[in-house]
C-alpha cells in the first residue's frame, strides 16, 4: 500500500470557518501544552481537547481518559481522569457554556 500525505483537514475548515465553532483534538505523549496550543492557534481552532498519553489509565486501550480544553481566549479547563462517556459529557457541558 502506498500512502499519500493529505491536506490538514482541521486546518483548512479553520481557514474557512466564518461563524463556525471548530474543535480540534491533539493526543500528545511530549511537550503536550505547547503542542496543543500550538495546534490550537496555528490551525483557527477554537477549542481543542489534549488527551494526555502520560497518566496511567488515559489514550487508548483504556476505558478512561484524562482531558485538559484549551479555547481561544487562553483559558484551560483540566479534568480529572474518568470513564470516557464521562469525558464525552464534559466536553459538549463545555461547549454549551461556550455558546
Amino acid at each position: 500500500m502506498t500512502l499519500k500525505p493529505t491536506k490538514d483537514i482541521a486546518a483548512t475548515l479553520g481557514k474557512n470557518k466564518k461563524d463556525k465553532i471548530l474543535v480540534g483534538f491533539a493526543l500528545e505523549n511530549e511537550n503536550e501544552i505547547n503542542n496543543a496550543k500550538d495546534k490550537l492557534n496555528r490551525k483557527n481552532l477554537d477549542f481543542i481537547i489534549l488527551n494526555s498519553m502520560n497518566d496511567k489509565g488515559a489514550g487508548f486501550n483504556s476505558d478512561t481518559n484524562k482531558i485538559t480544553i484549551f479555547d481561544n481566549k487562553e483559558k484551560k479547563s483540566e479534568f480529572k481522569i474518568k470513564h470516557k462517556n464521562l469525558v464525552a459529557i464534559d466536553i459538549i457541558d463545555k461547549l454549551e457554556k461556550y455558546l
